[in-house]
């Protein structure tokens, strides 16, 4: 499947909320009842407060993914130190997983870091999204515990950094 990674467009963000609430939901990483479904889909405040990518089909324009890029000292901004961005609410439609849609969109949000002059990409994620581990993992991001922390009790979230002083992993 052929796909184009750009910044998203009003006329994408429903689609944007269903992709990220449909991937959230369907990994069991959420539960229907969770206050974080209406973050999640509302992809026009994250427009507002961040930069919202997509990765879109290139036969038909449907958006497969999204992930949104917050630079310093904007509102999505979460766990990044100085000199850092952070990525958040990385999610590929369930039924577009698997063909290195999320992947392409990090590499964009390394890039993008990379134009800004920064020196590190931070996250957040889930201990049960093991497939996206994977992926920051094989791009170079390497856990830090020391960062990992609880946005609400009983969620506990973990820690991940890229450091992009350093060369780039092997492929």
């Amino acid at each position: 499947m052929a796909f184009t990674i750009r910044v998203a467009v009003p006329d994408d963000f429903t689609a944007v909320g269903e992709v990220t609430v449909r991937a959230y939901l369907s990994g069991g990483h959420l539960h229907e009842g969770s206050t974080y479904v209406q973050t999640l889909a509302d992809a026009s405040r994250r427009a507002e407060g961040a930069e919202l990518w997509v990765a879109a089909d290139d036969a038909d324009g449907r958006v497969l993914g999204t992930v949104t890029f917050a630079a310093p000292g904007t509102p999505f901004h979460e766990i990044a130190e100085a000199g850092e961005a952070d990525v958040r609410m990385l999610a590929v439609d369930p039924a577009a997983q698997g063909q290195g849609i999320g992947e392409a969109l990090m590499v964009r949000c390394l890039e993008r870091a990379r134009a800004l002059g920064l020196t590190g990409v931070a996250l957040s994620t889930q201990p049960s999204m093991r497939a996206a581990h994977r992926v920051y993992e094989r791009l170079g991001f390497v856990r830090v515990p020391e960062r990992d922390w609880q946005p609400m009790p009983g969620i506990d979230l973990l820690a991940y950094r890229r450091d992009l002083t350093e060369p780039e992993p092997a492929a």
